[in-house]
């Protein structure tokens, strides 16, 4: 995940849209080194040198990502954590007069084009980056910075040199997708502490309406006619009514001129389904 990130890096830099605007870019090389004493590039080259990784705190979420994945089936899986990885940019020249200001010039064409992208586009991600949710937020030139720079670059062997901080987020799965069955009714149990008994459970149930080719039927009402409870269906075609007693209803749906009723009974039996199709 992380050498796809440094692939990406490296698209957007490469791009060839680049070359009428950023020649020296354009034509400069990309590497990702440690830089170094020792590190004497052969051509005017820009550096990506990735020198930490940790996680970005402020993305963190708990909530988990559900799908359907089948009939009466979901894979649930835990949020992905979201890691920060920090690069150090620097440019090198190799010939010609002004070393210092070619690289000052390198280094500021480096700097426009990556600033140009709060969030990585979809056409530059490689390899497991490719279809990535949420997208990939980048920080460029920010203000933290590296708080000693003369003790950072004695810490990688070499002396200071002009340089700017990117530092881009990407997700990362840690924990594998779980499959269960699709919860289609929940029980309700009141109880009070002050009396021996608890009242008898209410249930909550719900399903799918779909038409004739199994497409979703959304904004279909949705009646359970002994309870007089109406609901209507969301874009997916689902519902959810309740909460009543135990026992045998009837389940009215309506959409436009079609009609169709079902029976439904309460708790649920094992296989039995709610789902609707007009």
């Amino acid at each position: 995940m992380i050498r796809d990130l440094s692939l990406t890096l490296q698209a957007i830099l490469d791009d060839p849209a680049l070359a009428a605007d950023f020649p020296e870019l354009a034509a400069a090389q990309i590497a990702f080194e440690r830089p170094s004493d020792t590190f004497t590039p052969g051509s005017a080259t820009v550096d990506l040198f990735l020198f930490d990784i940790r996680e970005n705190a402020e993305l963190r979420s708990n909530e988990p990502v559900v799908t359907r994945t089948g009939i009466g089936e979901l894979t649930l899986e835990k949020p992905p954590k979201r890691i920060a990885c920090s690069y150090l940019v620097t440019a090198w020249a190799t010939g010609g007069g002004d070393l210092a200001l070619q690289e000052h010039r390198l280094l500021s064409q480096a700097l426009q084009v990556l600033s140009r992208y709060p969030q990585i586009p979809p056409s530059f991600l490689r390899g497991k980056l490719i279809g990535q949710e949420p997208d990939l937020p980048v920080i460029v030139a920010h203000a933290e910075g590296v708080r000693e720079p003369h003790e950072f670059w004695a810490a990688i062997g070499n002396k200071m040199r002009p340089a700017f901080i990117l530092t881009a987020t990407v997700s990362i799965p840690v924990f594998p997708a779980i499959t269960a069955p699709e919860v289609i009714s929940s029980a309700i149990h009141l109880d009070r502490m002050d009396v021996a008994s608890s009242s008898p459970a209410r249930f909550r149930f719900g399903g799918q309406v779909t038409d004739s080719g199994g497409n979703p039927v959304a904004d279909a009402d949705v009646k359970l006619l002994e309870a007089n409870l109406l609901v209507r269906t969301d874009a997916d075609g689902r519902y959810q009514i309740g909460a009543v007693a135990a026992g045998t209803y009837t389940l009215q749906v309506k959409k436009g001129a079609q009609t169709k009723t079902a029976g439904v009974t309460l708790p649920p039996g094992s296989g039995d389904r709610y789902d609707v199709q007009l």
